[in-house]
């Protein structure tokens, strides 16, 4: 597939088509552009935790899923009690993205940006993070996780990113052994598109261009 067609063609996919695995080759696929991300110092300060077993798949979902889903605060108390329209959206959007054969989860490790900027070609011993402009391990692993979005659409796959809720890190990772020193910036789900409902959000349309770029000076 033409990149330009790539590009056009990247969507978040919210719903999947739960019989149709993701094949192996193709997972290896992901994982192999996700390290040709770039990275400041070559630094490389990412991991992927790959869940592909349902059984972790349903741990990943139970860990990581508030309880959002409220009835409506005004008929509480009433038999005919319903489910709010951003509640029905959550159950919704859980209910898709549930169905998808593969979870990638791309995590961060600040320390070996840290570290590398220590050596003596970079010489920031101190290891100041104010040093940073922003925090490029979170910059870098976002990058993986593009290339990944990419990937997946130029096999003929659909993926969405998405965050874990901050007070569902703890249960995060607990439930899979993950360090410390290892922060998830989000996380993929990826599989072959099924039906799905177009995102509200896309009716604010795509800013142009001419509104974003700014040539020689801003304005």
């Amino acid at each position: 597939m033409e990149f330009s067609t790539v590009v056009r063609r990247r969507r978040m996919v919210r719903n999947y088509d739960p019989d149709r695995p993701v094949p192996p080759e193709l997972v290896d696929r992901l994982l192999e552009h996700a390290v040709r991300a770039p990275s400041a110092g070559f630094s490389q300060g990412w991991a992927f935790l790959v869940l592909t077993e349902p059984a972790d798949r349903e741990l990943f979902w139970t860990a990581t899923t508030p309880d959002t889903v409220r009835r409506d605060p005004a008929a509480e108390g009433s038999p005919a009690a319903e489910v709010s329209p951003a509640a029905e959206g959550q159950n919704r959007w859980l209910t898709g993205m549930r169905r998808a054969p593969l979870i990638v989860v791309p995590l961060a490790d600040r320390d070996a940006y840290l570290d590398r900027y220590a050596e003596p070609d970079k010489g920031w011993t101190d290891r100041d993070e104010a040093r940073w402009p922003v925090p490029y391990w979170y910059v870098d692993t976002g990058f993986a996780a593009l290339l990944m979005l990419l990937t997946a659409v130029d096999e003929g796959l659909g993926a969405c990113f998405f965050g874990i809720p901050p007070d569902r890190t703890g249960a995060f990772r607990a439930a899979f052994g993950v360090p410390d020193g290892f922060t998830p910036i989000g996380a993929l789900s990826i599989g072959y598109p099924a039906a799905d409902h177009r995102s509200p959000s896309l009716k604010r349309g795509r800013r142009s261009v001419e509104q974003v770029v700014h040539r020689g000076r801003w304005g």
